[in-house]
């Protein structure tokens, strides 16, 4: 059973940015945006992120690093942070998931599950 003091719920909303993106080159641009919202009863601050991007032939990319669009949120209880981001890939339909590692106030850390959310250029999925 989960401990409900350390509960970081994630959604993420996807958009495909045609201006960015070169298809005769296989580069297809994603933007997304992701909201962090603290369900738990403990200010939680987001250290790290580890994402594991696969693109539609296969191919994975994971990604580590410090924070979110270089900041590390401190999440009050019951609030959300909300923060954009975008990442490339060289087919039209892919997907990203991944967690965020959490430091909850009293100094336990514990992990956010990022669910599996696709990434798709409109009109490529049947």
């Amino acid at each position: 059973m989960p401990d409900s003091r350390y509960q970081v719920d994630v959604s993420v909303v996807t958009r495909f940015l045609a201006e960015q993106s070169q298809p005769e080159q296989n580069r297809f641009a994603f933007a997304y945006t992701v909201t962090v919202h603290n369900s738990g009863e403990l200010p939680a601050k987001l250290m790290s992120r580890h994402w594991v991007i696969t693109d539609g032939d296969g191919h994975v990319e994971e990604v580590r690093g410090e924070g979110v669009v270089g900041q590390q949120p401190l999440i009050a209880a019951g609030k959300s942070h909300t923060y954009s981001s975008g990442t490339v890939m060289t087919t039209k339909v892919g997907n990203m998931q991944g967690s965020y590692q959490m430091l909850a106030d009293d100094g336990k850390r514990f992990d956010a599950v990022i669910a599996p959310f696709r990434l798709a250029v409109p009109g490529s999925l049947h």
